[in-house]
């Protein structure tokens, strides 16, 4: 999966596309200019390939919401958690609403799915999570998580949960260093793993591991490492679906060696497709290295990221349940629940 570098796909970036290697792309705020553009350049991109290159996007909502203009401003994962502790079942319904808004408006400019939602515990440490967690508990965060997930199922849109094996119980930025997490996997599985085991259960589709060490499980970031994606994810979880990669320009990644060799671990440990953002050089290197590569299971598993159904924009802002959801979401943002000490 590759990212563009503006508002339209230059020719270099469409013969890259038209590779059998790119599976999809990932956009970002750079790639927005208005709404009747941006359905526009998702089209062109769809109309490139068949079946259809997945589209994908960062769209959580709080400080991590690509697309502005003509969207509803989401508010971040952690305003549910701190309702949850006085109103529970607000606090889920708020996030099952949140949850198909985001997928919805999505969906209406063919948008196949977003990376959310974020699965990680708030434990206070790590300040790139932060308000991005829904809470410290697994409890919470397996309950309001589910409840997010099922928002987006129900706008035709499915959910990548992340960053296996959780990325809240560590300071440094895996953008901008390689992080290392002392905790045992007992620990980890009493802990951190719980939503997303809970979100195994209940189909998960798609799984973003972390770039960190846990370096008293295996000495290879999680999404390099077979211990991590064979033997605790799909053997010890039952885990069936999509594993991205989290993005292979990241400092953290760069443990691999050059992006070529980075795509190629991270296959081999077992990803079913890898990302590589704001880095062109790295995206060629990339399809070059994979020249021959196929995996048929991840191709099957791949397809089922494709967004279902199709509601136009226009028809989705004149339905009452848009009407009425965002202007209910809208109102979080002058709430308590922003600010709120729990």
């Amino acid at each position: 999966m590759m990212d563009l570098a503006g508002t339209r796909i230059s020719d270099t970036e469409r013969l890259l596309l038209r590779d059998e290697q790119v599976g999809g792309v990932i956009l970002f705020t750079r790639n927005f200019d208005s709404i009747e553009q941006i359905i526009d350049l998702i089209e062109q991109i769809h109309a490139l390939r068949s079946p259809h290159l997945l589209v994908a996007i960062d769209h959580e909502g709080g400080r991590v919401q690509r697309f502005h203009e003509g969207f509803t401003r989401l508010p971040p994962a952690a305003v549910f958690g701190r309702m949850f502790h006085q109103q529970p079942d607000s606090a889920r319904e708020y996030a099952r609403q949140t949850g198909w808004l985001m997928a919805a408006e999505l969906r209406a400019i063919g948008v196949d799915f977003s990376f959310a939602p974020v699965l990680d515990l708030a434990h206070g440490v790590s300040g790139v999570i932060g308000d991005r967690a829904f809470h410290a508990r697994a409890d919470i965060v397996a309950t309001l998580s589910y409840a997010y997930m099922y928002g987006m199922l129900m706008a035709g849109m499915h959910a990548v949960g992340k960053h296996f094996p959780g990325h809240g119980g560590v300071a440094e930025d895996s953008h901008l260093e390689l992080p290392i997490d002392h905790r045992d996997l007992e620990t980890l599985l009493r802990e951190d793993i719980v939503p997303f085991e809970k979100m195994i259960q209940n189909d998960l589709a798609g799984i973003m591991p972390a770039h960190v060490i846990y370096d008293r499980v295996d000495d290879k970031p999680a999404g390099y490492s077979r211990v991590w994606l064979q033997d605790i994810l799909r053997k010890r979880l039952h885990f069936q679906g999509v594993i991205f990669s989290d993005d292979l320009s990241m400092e953290a990644a760069g443990v691999a060696g050059d992006f070529g060799s980075r795509a190629i671990r991270a296959l081999e440990a077992g990803c079913d497709m890898v990302l590589v953002c704001n880095h062109p050089e790295g995206v060629a290197d990339v399809v070059a290295r994979l020249a021959g590569y196929t995996s048929p299971v991840s191709q099957m598993r791949l397809i089922r990221m494709h967004g279902r159904g199709h509601t136009s924009r226009e028809t989705l802002r004149a339905s009452d349940d848009w009407k009425r959801v965002s202007a209910r979401v809208a109102e979080l943002d002058d709430s308590p629940w922003m600010e709120l000490d729990i």
